[in-house]
């Protein structure tokens, strides 16, 4: 009852005197950052990209003060490589946050960077998780390898559900981020950047047509414009790739990810000229799943499977089922290491060890979590971490040793 009415209060509009207002990092780049700052009370666009501005801002960072006032947020540009700069954030004369962010390097061999994906719920487990997720940005930020991003395998915002099939408050106000999003990962924030793809329940397939507009709007993704799939790339040692595998609507009257479509013909393109060591994909749905939740998405997903085998994809992270798993690198997965992580807040427990070899998984584990992923040259750990130690088994049920491993 109490974690029900605190949930209740927080989605709540605002509407009292002094409002709350929240400051993030929208992107990190090797000479700029975006800051962006808003509130999630009230009502309409009150937060993200063309949300309207709240009045005077002003930014402080390396000895320098920048003026805002048509829009929530600014691009800081002129800074150096891989430099740590403090700031703060000053509106209509008050501070409203401050934090340290860490430009990219122009070039390296080694980063770091967490991947989480299920997590937008407003519940305990997500605020557990994010706590340790904040513990481990914490504790790198002065080591040579600190946290650089989060990259969210979807499902970002869920609905609220009342008798089990009435949905509520799913992500298309600004007001239902608050609990969901901005709270939660508040420290964060002021550090790292969130870079995210779409999931089910994020944007009319499984929720509100409106959620996928303010998605796109909240997020400030590592490209100039918003879009449902897009690809960066950081110090000249990685390529990722954020696809849409879901079935929200286009004006194509097919899948946005079928093959032959846009989406496809870009990413084989975009594969294609990527000259890096490492690629990384990360998108919603697994193409290999043991369940107990979903089945695999092999079928809708092949052509993808095929192209990150052809172009020389070694990693490809996914969400929608609500636990860990870790496939089996083979032929049936093309070379490629898949790894699902949909346990960031919402949680499926059952137990799938009878249902692992068949659908080509070593390792799986039943616990809310997130995954620390660190490169150094030619070799990746993938380690799985939790507000408490998370153990991972294989069929078996023996417990298998962390982190993965995974090599050119």
């Amino acid at each position: 009852m109490l974690r029900f009415l605190l949930v209740l209060f927080l989605a709540l509009p605002f509407t009292g005197d002094s409002q709350q207002f929240h400051t993030y990092v929208g992107r990190v780049e090797t000479d700029s950052v975006l800051l962006a700052w808003g509130t999630t009370q009230g009502n309409g666009n009150t937060i993200g990209r063309e949300s309207e501005s709240h009045g005077p801002a002003e930014v402080r960072i390396n000895g320098r003060t920048y003026g805002e006032s048509a829009k929530n947020w600014t691009i800081i540009r002129g800074l150096s490589p891989n430099r740590e700069y403090p700031y703060a954030v000053t509106l209509n004369g008050r501070e409203i946050g401050a934090g340290t962010v860490r430009t990219l390097p122009e070039h390296s061999d080694r980063l770091a960077f967490l991947v989480i994906g299920d997590y937008g719920t407003g519940g305990l487990a997500q605020y557990e998780v994010a706590s340790a997720m904040a513990k481990v940005v914490r504790e790198r930020s002065k080591t040579d390898n600190p946290v650089r991003f989060v990259l969210t395998t979807g499902d970002n915002i869920y609905a609220y559900r009342w008798l089990g099939f009435i949905r509520t408050q799913s992500g298309d106000r600004d007001r239902h981020w608050r609990a969901k999003f901005f709270e939660p990962y508040s420290d964060l924030l002021l550090h790292v950047p969130f870079y995210p793809t779409l999931g089910n329940h994020d944007g009319g397939e499984s929720e509100s047509d409106g959620d996928l507009g303010v998605y796109l709007d909240n997020f400030f993704f590592p490209t100039p414009k918003p879009s449902r799939y897009y690809s960066f790339s950081v110090a000249g040692l990685a390529d990722f790739f954020a696809l849409d595998s879901t079935d929200i609507a286009t004006s194509e009257r097919q899948p946005i990810y079928a093959p032959g479509g846009t989406e496809s013909r870009w990413l084989e393109k975009a594969l294609a000229q990527s000259k890096v060591q490492w690629k990384i994909a990360y998108f919603h749905h697994p193409p290999f799943n043991a369940g107990p939740g979903h089945g695999p998405s092999l079928d809708q997903l092949r052509h993808w499977v095929d192209l990150f085998g052809k172009h020389g994809v070694q990693i490809a992270f996914s969400g929608h089922e609500h636990n860990f798993q870790w496939s089996k690198r083979n032929e049936r997965t093309a070379g490629v290491q898949f790894v699902i992580t949909g346990a960031g807040g919402e949680l499926r427990s059952r137990d799938v060890r009878r249902r692992l070899e068949a659908a080509n998984i070593a390792a799986w584990a039943p616990q809310c979590h997130f995954l620390l992923v660190e490169i150094e040259g030619q070799s990746m750990t993938v380690n799985v971490l939790g507000s408490t130690d998370v153990i991972v088994r294989d069929r078996t049920g023996g417990r298998v040793s962390l982190p993965f491993r995974v090599s050119l």
